[in-house]
């Protein structure tokens, strides 16, 4: 049956869907392959570099791990000598390395060992501290730690802290917005705010491996690639506290042949996120994207696509993930003027918990503000590159705690379309809130909620239940 309805009658059991199955998503592990086997579409093998077997010790470049000898001079070296034998790994032993930005080669991979911490210089260089372009063949693995040195550019939002690490804050010094709201570290990132670079850019790059390491304390987005081709991260650990602003984890824009495995995520803002950026005329920027068995604490979603869409995307299947404690679970977003058609996502076995808004919230009204300002208005909404969420397969979702289980908000000119919920189990206080929503197909939905109706939708909603 399909319904278009405003509000549904009130229904004195909180399940939705009598009798349909429940939800039974769980957590399990499988190799990547297993996942290629699975996929709903055919996924390419994503090929990973092909680095040489030679060792370049970075402290037989002239480097010291004390924490406080800037080694720039030996990184570089070490990179290039590494690069003219024709690739190899440049090795960081354990011990504290400060440095200035890093341009990667190609055929190099750096590989940090047990014990070593690579530390950025502060707030010194709008350059991304781990940047590459333009290159074949590049792996960043080991199990050492990256830190970005974020806290000399990132504002900090009031509402986003204690009293007592406010307090800290101003203690230490920096700079107040005239509302005293927000705090910057220095006259000069507030100046900048806008030059904050991401902590890993890798930008028109072929056979990425990111492995084991931990990228922690950026001044922006984490790992952000872009247009990159045969890309994997495998186990990696991604940190930004979580009043980061723009804090982002996982960034992947305009990328094809992706996939995201194993890896923990803990952001300031989106956790995991697709973005796509630049029509083409081949088809859509994004394609071919596997996240399997990842983990996101706080963020402001836990796996997103958008809110730049104009690229196009396609054919992205995200399976055995965990969220817990994000401010979304599953978060769809764009609007006017970044929008353009995102279809064939593919998500299953998801467990979420604690989750403080939406667990699952489609949204092409979306508007981001950079921090400092406010929303004019009296700005015309563009009028082009109108987003487009289409076929969305969402099944096996389990959730334990939301404030809203289930939102859709479309727009007039385009509906949010085609997406399917089968066996999703979710306890919220509101259950499923729709406009601008058609084709919506609920298959064994149970909505535990504490508001009723279990369903709010207005007429622009088309819901059907099976």
């Amino acid at each position: 049956m399909i319904a278009k309805l405003t509000i549904l009658p009130l229904c004195t059991s909180l399940l939705l869907l009598l009798g349909a199955s429940t939800a039974n998503a769980q957590p399990s592990e499988h190799p990547i392959a297993w996942y290629q086997e699975h996929c709903p579409f055919p996924l390419p093998t994503v090929v990973r570099p092909i680095i040489p077997q030679r060792d370049f010790l970075l402290s037989d470049y002239g480097a010291t791990g004390d924490g406080k000898t800037l080694n720039t001079a030996a990184f570089q070296k070490a990179i290039e000598a590494c690069s003219t034998a024709g690739g190899g790994r440049v090795v960081v032993p354990a011990g504290r390395w400060m440095t200035e930005p890093i341009t990667l080669r190609s055929r190099v991979g750096l590989h940090l060992e047990a014990g070593a911490q690579v530390l950025f210089t502060k707030g010194k260089s709008v350059a991304p501290p781990i940047n590459g372009r333009d290159l074949e063949d590049i792996a960043i693995t080991g199990q050492g730690i990256f830190d970005g040195a974020g806290e000399t550019w990132r504002p900090v939002k009031k509402s986003k802290q204690t009293e007592q690490q406010w307090q800290a804050l101003l203690k230490s010094g920096g700079i107040l917005s005239s509302d005293g709201q927000i705090w910057w570290p220095s006259q000069e990132s507030m100046d900048n705010d806008r030059l904050r670079p991401y902590m890993v850019s890798l930008i028109n790059c072929k056979r990425v491996l990111i492995q084991g390491v931990t990228l922690r304390n950026s001044p922006k987005f984490v790992f952000c690639p872009n247009n990159c081709t045969d890309l994997t991260l495998d186990r990696a650990n991604i940190y930004n506290d979580w009043w980061a602003q723009n804090g982002d984890g996982i960034d992947i824009s305009a990328c094809k042949n992706v996939v995201v495995y194993r890896c923990t995520v803990n952001a300031g803002d989106d956790g995991i996120c697709m973005k796509s950026s630049g029509a083409r005329p081949g088809g859509p920027a994004l394609e071919n994207v596997l996240v399997a068995e990842c983990t996101v604490y706080r963020a402001h979603g836990g796996f997103v696509v958008g809110s730049n869409t104009d690229g196009g995307m396609q054919h992205v299947f995200v399976s055995n993930c965990q969220f817990s404690g994000t401010d979304v679970g599953l978060r769809f977003k764009s609007n006017k003027g970044r929008g353009g058609l995102v279809k064939d996502i593919f998500i299953q076995d998801i467990v979420m918990k604690d989750i403080v808004r939406e667990a699952v919230l489609f949204d092409t009204y979306y508007e981001d503000v950079p921090a400092g300002s406010v929303k004019d208005p009296n700005k015309a909404a563009p009028t082009d590159k109108i987003p487009e969420f289409r076929d969305f397969h969402i099944s096996r979702i389990d959730c334990a705690g939301a404030q809203t289980a289930i939102s859709i908000t479309g727009l007039p000119e385009q509906a949010v379309n085609n997406i399917s919920f089968d066996d999703v189990k979710i306890t919220s206080k509101k259950g499923l809130v729709a406009t601008q929503a058609r084709a919506i197909t609920l298959r064994g939905v149970q909505l535990n909620t504490t508001e009723k109706p279990v369903i709010r939708a207005d007429n622009t909603a088309e819901i059907k239940t099976l």
